[in-house]
C-alpha cells in the first residue's frame, strides 16, 4: 500500500479496485495488480504526457533484484511487441516499419501488469468474476499465465447469445490478444478479443504486457483497410484520450476530470 498506483498508472492496485464490466458486475474484479511502464525520468520532457513518468518501486530491501528483473522483462517484451507489429504491418500490405514512428510505437504506452487472483469461486449469475468481460485497449497484449485455468474468450462478441471458450495455459508460450485500437486501425480486419477470467477456488497469477500506441497517436483507418465499398467504420481518435476514458470507466478511484 506504500506504492499505490499513481496518476500515470505506476504501482500497486488493490483488490476489487478495477471493474472491467460494470454493466454485469456487482463488485470489482477479484484481483490485485502492479503497473510498470516505460521508465521516464521526472525531468524528461516526455514526463509531462499522460501515462509517462518514472515507475514506482518497492524498497530493494524488501524485494532485492526485483526492479532489475521487471525492467529486463519489460524491455524484452517491448522487443517482441515491435516484432509482432512488423508482422501485422506486412499482413496488411503495408511497409514492415509502418508502425515504427515516434507517435505510434517508437514511444509506446507499454504497460506491464502483474496480476494475482484470489482463491474465490466466480459466480457469473451474481455478477462476481475474477475479471469482468472486456477487450484490451491498445494494439496487442502479450500474456503469460501460471498453470491454473480461468481465462475464457468469446469469438462471437457481437452476438446476442455469447459463447465462451476456455483458454488452457501453455507453458513457454504467449497468449496474444488483439486490442481495440488494432480493430479500429484495420477497420475490423483484425478484431479485438473479448475475454474474462472465472475463478474456481484457486489462486491464479498472470503477467500481461499491453503494447499500445503513444498518447498523441491519431488512430484512423489504415490506407489498405478501406475502399469505396468498405468505408471506415470508426471515427479517428487520439489514443491518449481514448485510454484515459477507458481507465476512468473501469477504475473506481479516478475522478471525472482525469
Amino acid at each position: 500500500m506504500k506504492v499505490l498506483r499513481n496518476e500515470n498508472f505506476r504501482g500497486y492496485t488493490p483488490f476489487m479496485e478495477e471493474m472491467l464490466d460494470p454493466s454485469k458486475q456487482t463488485k470489482g474484479d477479484c484481483k490485485e495488480g502492479y503497473y510498470i511502464g516505460v521508465e521516464v525520468a521526472k525531468d524528461d520532457p516526455r514526463a509531462t504526457k499522460r501515462f509517462f513518468g518514472p515507475n514506482v518501486w518497492p524498497s530493494a530491501d524488501i524485494l532485492p533484484g526485483w526492479k532489475q528483473t521487471m525492467e529486463k522483462y519489460h524491455q524484452e517484451a517491448l522487443s517482441v511487441g515491435r516484432r509482432v507489429a512488423r508482422l501485422i504491418a506486412l499482413a496488411l500490405n503495408l511497409e514492415a516499419d509502418f508502425f515504427d514512428k515516434p507517435e505510434t510505437l517508437e514511444e509506446p504506452v507499454a504497460i506491464l501488469r502483474l496480476l494475482h487472483y484470489v482463491d474465490e469461486i466466480s459466480k457469473p449469475e451474481l455478477g462476481i468474476y475474477g475479471a469482468g468481460a472486456h477487450s484490451d485497449y491498445g494494439l496487442l497484449t502479450l500474456l503469460v499465465t501460471d498453470e491454473v485455468s480461468g481465462l475464457q474468450i468469446c469469438k462471437n462478441k457481437d452476438a446476442e447469445l455469447q459463447i465462451w471458450e476456455d483458454v488452457h495455459p501453455l507453458r513457454g508460450a504467449f497468449i496474444v490478444n488483439i486490442g481495440d485500437m488494432l480493430e479500429r486501425w484495420t477497420n475490423g480486419i483484425f478484431r479485438s478479443t473479448l475475454h474474462r477470467v472465472l475463478l474456481f477456488g484457486q489462486e491464479r497469477y498472470s503477467v500481461a504486457y499491453f503494447f499500445e500506441p503513444g498518447p498523441d497517436c491519431l488512430v484512423e483507418c489504415l490506407p489498405t483497410c478501406h475502399s469505396e465499398s468498405n468505408p471506415p467504420k470508426h471515427f479517428p481518435v487520439k489514443y491518449g484520450d481514448y485510454l484515459a476514458q477507458r481507465y476512468k470507466d473501469t477504475h473506481s478511484d479516478l475522478n471525472s476530470s482525469y
